[in-house]
């Protein structure tokens, strides 16, 4: 067992030493496609940070200035209310201190000097109101006036302000880093098949006398298999280090932009980068032995 062991491994690192050029551009290959894939996977979390305000059908939110006591979120509550007895408003919710944090936790996730201002004192709470589905964009517009006229009202968001400009963005990112990533892991799959197919035809005298000698296919198969596994494997591990360094730097700058952009949501330090990172990896390793595991196969009668 051990000696197959030493013999799988053995021939492995030869292989990568006989195919240098054609190893080191799979290599590369692998790591950029898997690069954008693993930034594609923060940018659309990115966005959901961005949108998850807007979940539920969620369409105008009214902030109320910190510190209002419990009879003026009474009174406001009452006004929107009324709306929801006439039919314009479906519904809302009131999202208190707690739910302000957490969700100021998520728009500021970017700029920790400013969140670090916000506490349970001066943090403002917010109203989330779901209009009717009959209620017309111009008429939520003069709800905006009027609601921004009450007492304690810091100011009224409309979606329709934010969620157009967040929707382009995100779907131009999605379409065009998926197809460009897919693409690429394409390519990265038939280098590592091109790579062990040549492996294979300048070894073809050895395997055909290990053939003769009682030696099975999956004995001869599995150094190529783990070859590729390794190249993909060390793709993944390139990108997994570039993909942690660029959200690293866009951390760092986006502290820079102003509150209002809303690109302050657009980073991941939530833990979700390391997700990703797992990903890569076992997307890395899986593409890298799919891609061999086929060129062993097709090519093991050489």
């Amino acid at each position: 067992m051990f000696s197959r062991l030493t013999y799988t491994l053995r021939e492995t690192f030869a292989g990568f030493k006989r195919n240098v050029t054609l190893t080191a551009a799979a290599i590369i290959t692998s790591a950029v496609s898997l690069l954008i894939f693993g930034l594609t996977l923060l940018i659309q979390h990115g966005f959901d940070n961005l949108l998850q305000r807007w979940e539920g059908g969620v369409e105008m939110i009214v902030f109320v200035s910190a510190g209002t006591q419990q009879d003026g979120l009474d009174f406001i509550a009452s006004t929107l209310q009324d709306q929801v007895n006439t039919g314009t408003v479906a519904s809302f919710e009131y999202c208190d201190v707690a739910c302000s944090l957490a969700d100021a936790d998520r728009v500021l996730a970017g700029d920790p000097t400013t969140r670090q201002l916000l506490d349970e004192t001066n943090i403002p709470t917010l109203f989330k109101i779901v209009p009717a589905e009959s209620t017309e964009v111009e008429f939520l517009r003069g709800l905006k006036e009027s609601y921004q006229q009450l007492p304690s009202v810091n100011s009224v968001t409309l979606a329709e302000e934010q969620l157009d400009l967040i929707g382009k963005l995100q779907g131009f990112v999605s379409t065009y880093t998926t197809g460009l990533w897919i693409a690429l892991m394409f390519a990265s799959g038939l280098l590592i098949w091109n790579t062990i197919r040549t492996a294979m035809f300048a070894r073809r005298r050895e395997i055909e006398v290990m053939k003769l000698v009682g030696a099975t296919d999956w004995f001869i198969r599995v150094p190529f298999m783990l070859e590729g596994l390794i190249q993909g494997l060390l793709g993944g591990v390139a990108a997994v280090g570039s993909m942690l360094f660029i959200n690293w730097r866009w951390t760092q700058g986006v502290q820079d932009f102003p509150d209002s952009s809303g690109m302050t949501a657009l980073v991941v330090i939530d833990g979700y980068q390391w997700t990703v990172a797992i990903i890569i990896l076992a997307f890395g390793a899986l593409v890298g032995m799919i891609g061999s595991g086929i060129a062993a196969s097709r090519f093991l009668d050489v």
